[in-house]
């Protein structure tokens, strides 16, 4: 079969022939892949940073996808492998770790909106009690998974959604997709960490994709400013694209009912991601999130892999046009 092959950490996947996959244990089945997202943390599989990976080479990347099981049903499914992922002809599936979809389900809609979505979906459905009428932060809201978390906000109840971001064609698009407010996050960091501290310090609830010195900064402005520091505030630490660590203020803590917690592969299980994924397909399938996916022939791995994406457009690899 053809696929994207990782051979070294520090180069991009080669389009190559790579033996046929077979299954090996009683849940397993060979799938036709019709259909797989390039997510940031693919690029983290492939690079061998992220915190899941076991550094074994040579690694097929792809974490999900769509896919025709050999009786012609139509899945989505996550891989359990770490290095023989879903960027090829073929993947090996686990049928405990697939859902069944409609026909008129939209595979290239699916492969591209099913992770960005799911992580700000999880967290608020599985890592807190998230009620309806509740307010709602987006710490880069300007980015794919920002963008749906917007979205998932107002879908699952959300009174306020402040969605926050540096790139300002991206926040003025926010309005559309559902956010009440739009804080830039350009500039002066300190000036920036104000604005959030005037126009988020009543949310309930902070969805941060960036972490770093953003969410360092923001903490005690949105803090100091709440009417009520006795009120929950959960901030709900997803992705770190503005740096891996951040220094929280013990005062914050003391200050403050305030409640850091994280949402990912660990915080919430196997289980509880894959009982959350027909109702989010059911939401995407129905046409509730804008999905703006871009399909592209996998053969063509090695020219995008590094290529800048316009438009918060979702890549979606697929064997064939």
């Amino acid at each position: 079969m053809y696929a994207a092959v990782v051979h070294t950490f520090d180069s991009v996947p080669n389009y190559e022939i790579f033996d046929l996959l077979q299954p090996s244990g009683k849940n397993e089945v060979l799938v036709d892949v019709l259909a797989a997202g390039f997510h940031p943390r693919v690029r983290s599989q492939a690079n061998g940073s992220h915190y899941t990976s076991t550094n074994q080479l040579p690694l097929i990347p792809g974490i999900d996808g769509v896919g025709r099981l050999p009786d012609g049903q139509l899945v989505y499914f996550v891989t359990p492998d770490k290095f023989l992922g879903t960027f090829a002809e073929k993947a090996v599936i686990d049928l405990r770790r697939s859902v069944p979809l409609t026909e008129n389900a939209n595979p290239i809609n699916i492969a591209a909106a099913m992770n960005p979505a799911m992580s700000s979906w999880v967290a608020l459905r599985r890592r807190i009690d998230f009620q309806p009428g509740q307010k709602l932060l987006v710490l880069g809201a300007t980015g794919n998974s920002g963008q749906m978390a917007v979205q998932i906000a107002k879908l699952l109840g959300a009174s306020q959604v402040i969605g926050a971001g540096r790139d300002p064609e991206r926040l003025e698009s926010l309005p559309a997709l559902g956010a009440d407010a739009t804080v830039s996050l350009a500039g002066d960091p300190k000036e920036a960490a104000n604005r959030l501290g005037q126009a988020a310090s009543e949310v309930d609830v902070v969805i941060d994709y960036l972490w770093g010195k953003p969410a360092e900064r923001a903490m005690l402005p949105i803090l100091m400013k709440r009417s009520d520091r006795s009120r929950k505030l959960s901030w709900i630490q997803i992705g770190s694209i503005a740096g891996p660590t951040a220094a929280v203020p013990s005062v914050a803590l003391r200050s403050a009912n305030f409640q850091v917690l994280g949402s990912g592969q660990g915080s919430v299980t196997t289980a509880g991601y894959l009982a959350e994924f027909p109702a989010l397909i059911d939401v995407i399938t129905a046409g509730k999130l804008k999905v703006n996916a871009s399909p592209v022939p996998l053969s063509e791995v090695g020219n995008v892999w590094r290529a800048p994406v316009k438009n918060g457009k979702r890549i979606v690899f697929v064997p064939t046009i």
